[in-house]
């Protein structure tokens, strides 16, 4: 394609995945680095239905530009709405939702309730995971054009590069001692000589480092080596232990090619091999290949507009689809007869017996497998059918087998929660035959980032 260079564009819009919308003529660009307002100088990267352009020069900056508090804000692209107010962050956030649901999912003007805005912008994660590597991302300010070198780092990939490591002075998405914790481990691994991995060719003994708090005070580090020795790992993992508090301190060895640990076993190092969060009178276990939701007190949130819409009076079967650990089956089971979840994830259906165990909470049943094979008529028949559905699936929503056994089981509600709005409204799209779109409520989960968490309530449509 040959190299267009386009001048004084105005910004007009916002797009989901974090980009920004300008058009030249009749070309519809996205553009990365631009917020709605801004006047901008962009080259064109790539051109197909649409284009898609990178801003070489901010000529004037939005009405609503406002400094971002991050230093590494043009470096990282994690917070990418910093520049963004966040009263105006929630306004896109929730006509983003509103879109998808009209453009992708037939709904003529659906009833979105405002979003639910996050009382923490800041410090409100509660996991965060760090890589360690032998080779530094070099910034534009410090070398003019972007590029790596034999330096080491512990930070976060650089955006669309997988082999790139930013190095992190203060990340402000999770609290104290986060920071701490990270830039002791980086100090401390240099002063030893540690090798810090090489994420090309697979090597060196430093590999990630993640971390996780509660609101309860609680807190989990695991380290990730990239390969075995027992006495560098036991030197870096009691320096951890004699600086920090640490509730549950944890190791594992990863020599794969990918950085996944699901199918590893893994270590306590010291402390309980969990930590512990809690929500009303329950009290969740969380252990170091647990999934739970990201912001603690907007879960919260979520599972209490979960359970409104459910409007259990204690006789319902509640199905709980992608049931991860359980933490929403388990906080709807009070008010039900009974609940069922189910979950790819073995681990995770572990943690959601123990989970429900240690709240005495005894109608819950969990079960392991890929959803669009374990549920099934032999299944429905077993446990009996649904009145409640609860959907809450990965990016990609749901399997196109899992629509088709709700129209043929036909529970009287359907709550479907989503990280992804377009493939919620394609999916919703599909039981429209029979299932009739209320309302949603879209809640702000990620402040200063570019996702939206939906929570749709669909009601079986009667004949009478």
């Amino acid at each position: 394609m040959k190299i267009l260079n386009l001048e004084n564009v105005e910004v007009t819009g916002w797009a989901a995945g974090g980009k920004a919308i300008a058009k030249a003529g009749d070309m519809v660009i996205f553009v990365e680095d631009a917020i709605p307002g801004d006047i901008v100088n962009m080259r064109i990267i790539r051109k197909k239905n649409y284009a898609e352009g990178r801003v070489t020069e901010i000529v004037c900056p939005s009405p609503i530009s406002q400094k971002p508090f991050c230093s590494h804000f043009n470096d990282c692209g994690g917070c990418v709405s910093q520049r963004i107010p966040y009263s105006q962050q929630l306004k896109y956030k929730e006509q983003q939702v509103k879109d998808q649901l009209e453009r992708i999912g037939g709904i003529k003007s659906p009833s979105v309730r405002t979003i639910l805005p996050s009382e923490k912008t800041i410090f409100y994660r509660n996991k965060l995971e760090f890589t360690f590597s032998k080779k530094r991302w070099l910034t534009a300010s410090e070398t003019g054009n972007n590029h790596d070198i034999d330096t080491n780092a512990l930070g976060f990939h650089v955006s669309g590069r997988f082999d790139k490591v930013l190095d992190i002075e203060k990340c402000w998405l999770q609290k104290s001692p986060s920071n701490e914790i990270r830039l002791k481990a980086k100090a401390y691994a240099l002063s030893k000589g540690y090798d810090f991995f090489d994420i090309r060719n697979k090597t060196g003994l430093l590999r990630n480092l993640i971390i996780r708090t509660t609101t309860t005070g609680e807190i989990m580090v695991m380290v990730v080596f990239g390969y075995r020795d027992e006495e560098k790992q036991t030197d870096f993992l009691e320096m951890l232990r004699q600086n920090f508090d640490i509730t549950s301190l944890n190791c594992v060895v990863n020599t794969k090619e990918n950085d996944s640990v699901g199918d590893l076993y893994i270590t306590c190092y010291s402390g309980k091999p969990y930590i512990e969060e809690k929500m009303e009178n329950l009290v969740f276990r969380i252990g170091p290949k647990s999934f739970y939701q990201t912001n603690s007190e907007q879960a919260y949130n979520l599972y209490s507009i979960v359970r409104k819409y459910a409007a259990l009076t204690g006789v319902e079967t509640v199905y709980d689809l992608y049931t991860g650990t359980g933490t929403i089956a388990i906080f709807l089971a009070e008010h039900s007869k009974k609940v069922i979840g189910i979950e790819y994830v073995p681990e995770a259906i572990e943690d959601a017996k123990i989970n429900s165990a240690a709240n005495g909470t005894e109608n819950t049943s969990f079960y392991a497998g890929d959803i669009k094979d374990v549920l099934n008529k032999d299944f429905i028949q077993t446990n009996g059918a649904p009145d409640v559905v609860i959907l809450d699936p990965p990016r990609a929503g749901l399997h196109p087998s899992i629509p088709k056994i709700l129209l043929e089981t036909a529970p009287e509600k359907i709550i479907y929660v989503s990280c992804n709005p377009a493939t919620q409204a394609r999916d919703i799209a599909m039981l429209a035959e029979q299932y009739e779109f209320v309302e949603c409520q879209p809640v702000d989960m990620f402040p200063q980032t570019q996702h939206v968490e939906n929570i749709v309530f669909l009601r079986k449509f009667h004949t009478f």
